[in-house]
């Protein structure tokens, strides 16, 4: 496959042939930097760590760190477990549960009349919304005692058979009825079970979340829980008085807890911790209700469909605010990948067509909304998903990484083939992943993931490495400039050192003197390689390469002064640090936007430092014979845009007469100006003549 066509073509993120280091993209030619940085930019996910743990190990991370003695779970309203068992209600059960039930807000009144008219109601809501809570309360307000739940594992079609009159209960709820393809709820069902419930004077309450197979004449109840602001107000009163309830709540820390989207057994959960009235457990609730929620998702009770969920809130955390349909997408290749381990000759075919978005996305606590993804070919409006709590993406990628290392090979196979993958925004949201990685757990991510990648025959690949390091310096992984600087300066492996070089010009801006200090270091093994050797290797020639353009990187950052005057005092040292300081300025001068100015030029209209430092740059490129054509050229193009931009010809007009050091700075500045030709060898641009007039008028009185 061609360069072009490899470029052009996505290639499919779990591929044999990436995943085994394949020279499937070893013939593309490295991406820009400037492309890099912008991808980058547009790509790169604004992870929130506010309260995140750090540095973890994976012993630590499901054990006290959470709550310091012990981890609580708080499952449900009710305090029923996730498998609610069949078997008679204990009456004290559902006089504690009445006494904290809140029906404001809610259907529970219409409820109620249905249920008392109907014998029988399916109660449909999501999970963990205190449906079941509602169900049992419904029961207890009829005055239908005793309750007995009925065992869950049965179809509609066989339910009226579980009813037997002798078990003296009045009150019937079965918990999360598995409605299904192969057990459909039938209108049928429902009037047979109305049928038997009228004979025996009973009540039957049905909870169930929302299914396709429901027949379309089953009258459904919906069930919505109470707005926890409600539940918090109703509830807080009764630990603490109505005084002491008004100011808790006023606390700062519960209008951020309301700020999020919350169950309501966090809620409930949260009535008690503001009643201990213990201020540090108050403030970091939010959190700790976060990590419950991420633990829970990931621990056992493993089937197909759950294991992919579970792949599917990993590329969600990867991809979080980004298109639905590559999410979903590239969570089946990471599925693929997670029911292989250990067992490699498990190839059962993955379900084509699998949970509706709606569903999904709200058993992930996420949502969907249209937006505008920044794509090569400008902005398109696709569907987005993301989850409603910012801080879970980073928590749910560390929760894998460091409390499930099982999960770390096909972690790393499904991230090997994203890091190759032709689209740039997979490859920076996989960057981005590993990123968090190497905050959570520096070691193993490098050595596991970034380099490798550093290594890779795919220009990609180290591209992906190159982005990795980047991001995970910006998050505020540890140690990561000295990792940079020690690969950027290596002479024994060029392909690390190239990304390293690379890395150099992203996260240099910070530290801009250390970061050249490294690339005239390189500079100078590249020079004294090649005075002993007589020529390099292709390896050492794409590192020669990418120096100047790091440094164009860090003249061309908010860095810029910083960047010129650690610059300048190296064209007075040696050649190599001559020669790398007179290339990375002609390089960040060749930028160009076709919007504004030059970026080099436009530097020099905001800082005295930056315009001095460029006519010097300038004067020494132009009498240079290595580079003085190079410095012409760039001069021609400053031109040409200053006749589209009258910003430019200003400054221009500013910089011309700061190059003329003597009559022959003079007459080669008049004489490029009188030879300018306007693009595709057109007529002399009328700036041309403008700009002359403007630098020989002063010269005539000196």
């Amino acid at each position: 496959m061609s360069s072009q066509a490899a470029e052009k073509e996505p290639e499919p993120a779990a591929d044999a042939q990436a995943d085994s280091g394949g020279a499937a993209g070893s013939e593309q030619p490295a991406q820009e930097p400037w492309a890099a940085r912008r991808d980058l930019d547009a790509h790169a996910p604004k992870f929130d760590f506010r309260g995140v743990n750090r540095g973890v190990v994976a012993q630590h991370v499901i054990g006290d760190i959470i709550t310091g003695g012990t981890v609580e779970h708080h499952y449900n309203f009710g305090g029923f477990g996730n498998e609610p068992v069949a078997g008679e209600i204990p009456a004290e059960t559902l006089e504690r549960l009445a006494e904290d039930f809140v029906p404001e807000g809610t259907v529970f009144e219409e409820l109620l009349e249905t249920l008392r008219r109907e014998r029988v109601i399916v109660l449909m809501g999501n999970p963990f919304s205190g449906r079941r809570t509602a169900a049992l309360m419904l029961l207890h307000r009829l005055g239908a005692l005793p309750v007995r739940a009925l065992d869950r594992d049965v179809s509609p079609s066989e339910l009226g058979l579980r009813l037997t009159s002798g078990d003296g209960a009045v009150g019937h709820v079965l918990f999360d009825l598995e409605i299904s393809r192969e057990h459909p709820l039938r209108e049928a069902h429902l009037l047979a079970l109305r049928g038997r419930m009228r004979e025996r004077g009973a009540y039957l309450v049905i909870t169930t979340e929302v299914s396709p197979y429901v027949e379309s004449t089953v009258a459904l109840a919906t069930w919505h829980p109470p707005e926890p602001a409600a539940v918090l107000a109703a509830l807080l009163p009764r630990r603490t008085g109505a005084d002491r309830a008004r100011e808790l709540l006023a606390l700062p820390a519960v209008a951020e807890f309301l700020s999020r989207e919350r169950q309501i057994r966090e809620v409930v959960q949260y009535v008690a911790v503001l009643a201990d009235e213990d201020r540090e457990r108050i403030e970091r609730y939010s959190l700790e209700a976060l990590e419950q929620q991420v633990q829970e998702w990931f621990e056992e009770a493993e089937t197909p469909v759950q294991l992919r969920e579970k792949a599917f809130l990993i590329a969600l955390a990867a991809f979080d605010k980004g298109p639905y349909a590559l999410t979903a997408e590239l969570s089946d290749t990471l599925y693929k990948a997670l029911r292989s381990t250990g067992d490699d000759t498990y190839q059962k075919p993955i379900p084509v067509f699998g949970t509706h978005i709606g569903k999904r996305l709200q058993k992930a606590r996420a949502r969907r909304y249209l937006a505008d993804e920044e794509t090569e070919w400008g902005p398109v409006t696709q569907v987005q998903a993301e989850f409603h709590d910012e801080r879970v993406a980073p928590m749910v990628l560390r929760e894998v990484w460091t409390g499930h290392p099982a999960a770390r090979p096909a972690l790393i196979k499904w991230l090997n083939g994203l890091s190759v993958d032709g689209r740039p925004f997979v490859r920076t949201r996989a960057a981005a992943a590993v990123a968090v990685l190497a905050l959570t757990d520096l070691p193993s991510a490098m050595a596991l993931i970034v380099e490798p990648w550093a290594g890779a025959q795919e220009s990609r690949r180290q591209l992906t490495a190159v982005s990795a390091l980047t991001l995970a310096h910006r998050i505020g992984a540890p140690n990561i400039p000295r990792i940079v600087d020690v690969w950027s300066t290596s002479v024994q492996d060029p392909k690390r050192c190239w990304v390293g070089v690379r890395a150099l010009g992203l996260i240099g801006p910070e530290r801009p003197a250390e970061a050249l200090d490294a690339l005239r270091t390189q500079a100078r093994h590249q020079y004294d390689k090649k005075q002993a050797q007589g020529r390099v290797g292709a390896g050492d020639e794409q590192v020669a390469d990418e120096l100047p353009q790091s440094v164009a990187l860090l003249l061309l950052s908010e860095a810029t002064d910083a960047a010129v005057t650690a610059l300048l005092p190296q064209l007075e040292g040696h050649p190599s640090a001559h020669a790398l300081a007179l290339d990375g300025f002609l390089t960040a001068c060749e930028r160009q936007d076709a919007d504004r100015r030059p970026p080099m030029l436009d530097g020099t209209t905001r800082s005295a430092v930056a315009s001095s430092a460029v006519s010097r740059f300038l004067r020494v490129a132009l009498n240079d014979r290595r580079t003085n054509e190079r410095a012409e050229d760039v001069l021609r193009q400053w031109l040409r845009a200053a006749d589209r931009n009258p910003a430019t010809e200003r400054a221009l007009s500013e910089l011309l007469p700061q190059l003329v050091a003597g009559q022959r700075d003079a007459a080669r500045l008049v004489h490029l100006l009188d030879t300018l030709q306007g693009p595709d060898g057109g007529p002399r641009p009328a700036v041309a003549e403008r700009l002359r007039t403007a630098l020989t008028r002063p010269l005539a009185h000196t």
